[in-house]
């Protein structure tokens, strides 16, 4: 399984989980089954608030799941019909929520739990 962390700069799995998707300057792709890490410049950072394409910031590159601190309803609904589930990042680093993400901890998002203007529950 392929996890995707955004991130503001790429420490490996010491990385600190970046609080939103869409602007994210990179993600790290945390491969499950190989314990190896992959980085990709985010190639959509500069999108207009609301007009995210994740498969561009992705560099159409596939993953099965997201772990992100806050996500737009744009961004949300591509990955999930893409069938990439979106999950809610706890504090701290990559390391940490790959723990819990296995362990089963971290609660899945949907849209009740999207940004909405940058405002509300997002984490940024």
């Amino acid at each position: 399984m392929k996890v995707c962390f955004p991130v503001a700069s790429d420490n490996g799995l010491k990385s600190e989980i970046f609080g939103h998707f869409g602007s994210a300057p990179f993600f790290v792709v945390f491969n499950t089954q190989e314990k190896a890490l992959a980085t990709i410049d985010n190639q959509d950072l500069g999108h207009i608030h609301g007009q995210c394409n994740p498969m561009k910031a992705l560099n159409n590159k596939m993953v099965d799941a997201i772990i992100v601190g806050g996500i737009g309803a744009g961004a949300i609904t591509g990955l999930n019909k893409m069938g990439i589930k979106v999950y809610k990042a706890s504090k701290g680093n990559i390391q940490d929520n790959i723990q819990l993400f296995e362990a089963g901890s971290l609660m899945e998002m949907t849209m009740a739990h999207t940004c909405g203007g940058h405002v509300g529950g997002c984490a940024h």
